[in-house]
């Protein structure tokens, strides 16, 4: 991806903090939207779908955590990148950002040139994920058509239940590394309530069944991974 192509919402209730960081970002060849609260950041992120949004925590009518929540639940933005641009450098402030779910924590004031390349660094975030989720995808002698939520094993098509193919789709984007099943379940089921604890042992062993019991290892006590 280009670098024009990429979108980048800024947030903050001070003048002064959007007028320089969005002439830096711009610089740089972003294209830059700007909000000064979180009522404007939430209309903004859901009309312009912002590759990247950086969020001041204290702002009036609505503060940075109650809109990164709201944005991390919006369809279409749940992968959007999310980082936080503060002058709270507490403990305290900075669970509560990572437990609404951002990416990343940035403590101001920060020199432009800084804050830059912080930005830098969370776009190849970006371009992991963008390889990582390419919509056909070859392991071993397994297809993976994401677009069509369809796998070929041995040239025999099969279609799995959603959770099972995303399940099988994201121990095969890295096969031999083992995913953690608190990554997993955040992975695959997200905010969604999973009943028992073991969900997803259950999935693994219908994958097993279908897929092949050789290519699923259970590291016990930390999770799962994919081996060819």
């Amino acid at each position: 991806m280009k670098t024009k192509d990429i979108k980048i919402l800024l947030v903050d209730d001070e003048p002064d903090i959007l007028e320089i960081v969005s002439y830096n970002l711009s610089a740089e060849g972003y294209e830059v939207f700007t909000a000064k609260n979180g009522v404007e950041a939430v209309a903004k992120a859901k009309k312009k779908n912002p590759h990247l949004i950086i969020l001041d925590v204290m702002m009036p009518e609505m503060d940075g955590i109650e809109a990164c929540e709201i944005i991390r639940n919006t369809p279409g933005l749940e992968n959007t990148i999310i980082t936080f641009l503060t002058a709270r450098g507490e403990d305290y402030s900075q669970v509560a950002g990572f437990d609404a779910g951002a990416d990343d924590y940035i403590t101001k004031p920060i020199k432009p040139k800084v804050l830059v390349s912080k930005v830098k660094a969370l776009l190849r975030r970006l371009k992991k994920e963008n390889v990582e989720t390419e919509d056909i995808v070859k392991v071993g002698n397994i297809i993976i058509n994401r677009e069509e939520y369809k796998i070929i094993n041995n040239g025999e098509e099969i279609i799995l239940p959603r959770k099972e193919f995303e399940l099988l789709s994201l121990l095969t984007s890295k096969p031999s590394k083992v995913f953690k099943r608190e990554v997993i379940l955040d992975k695959v089921w997200g905010n969604e309530v999973v009943v028992g604890g073991r969900t997803i042992d259950v999935h693994i062993r219908k994958l097993r069944g279908k897929i092949g019991d050789e290519h699923f290892k259970t590291v016990k006590g930390v999770g799962y991974k994919f081996v060819l």
